[in-house]
């Protein structure tokens, strides 16, 4: 079974405090589902991009160096690129952020080869209530830990959400590698 793994310190604070000021340099707009689409009862958020070069090239580096070595050592999935770039969400109680169940996996071009998903929290735990990250691990709904920095690996099957923010507000990042299609 392909499991998800964590890391409690894959980002520091101050490397996470970074980040987010990089999502908001690129600036944040309305996040969309698979091609663009909205609808806010799905996903409630907002969302930048982070490129793989400039003042982002160091989060591509250490997202790509822990996904390949995790892959190697856990999952052995076929992956050949990252061909999208990195996701910041930005998910608060006033706009009563959210993303219902889902998988990473859809009909986009790239959304059809992506083959694992990495989320990492931003926020610390205590500046928000809610926007807990759930995955449906075989029919058992599993709460990824809240730490700052913290990061999940899961394959991109895995059906996830993000409960709704109560309080306060959660940033995270995700990104996802790409491979043939699952056999």
């Amino acid at each position: 079974m392909l499991t998800p793994l964590t890391w409690t310190d894959m980002f520091s604070a101050t490397e996470c405090d970074a980040v987010v000021r990089l999502a908001h340099a690129g600036g944040l707009r309305e996040a969309g589902l698979v091609r663009g689409r909205q609808n806010e009862s799905i996903r409630s958020a907002r969302i930048a991009w982070l490129d793989d070069e400039g003042e982002a090239a160091w989060v591509f580096e250490r997202v790509t160096g822990t996904v390949i070595a995790a892959n190697r050592q856990h999952f052995g999935l076929d992956l050949t690129d990252f061909a999208e770039r990195v996701q910041i969400a930005f998910y608060d109680a006033e706009a009563c952020g959210h993303f219902d169940w889902h998988s990473d996996i859809g009909g986009g071009t790239l959304a059809e080869r992506r083959k694992l998903t990495l989320v990492a929290q931003l926020s610390a735990s205590g500046s928000y209530t809610g926007g807990t990250l759930e995955l449906n691990v075989a029919g058992q709904v599993e709460a990824a830990e809240r730490g700052r920095g913290t990061a999940t690996l899961f394959p991109s099957f895995t059906p996830h959400r993000v409960t709704d923010v109560v309080s306060g507000a959660r940033y995270s990042l995700t990104t996802w590698t790409h491979g043939p299609a699952f056999r």
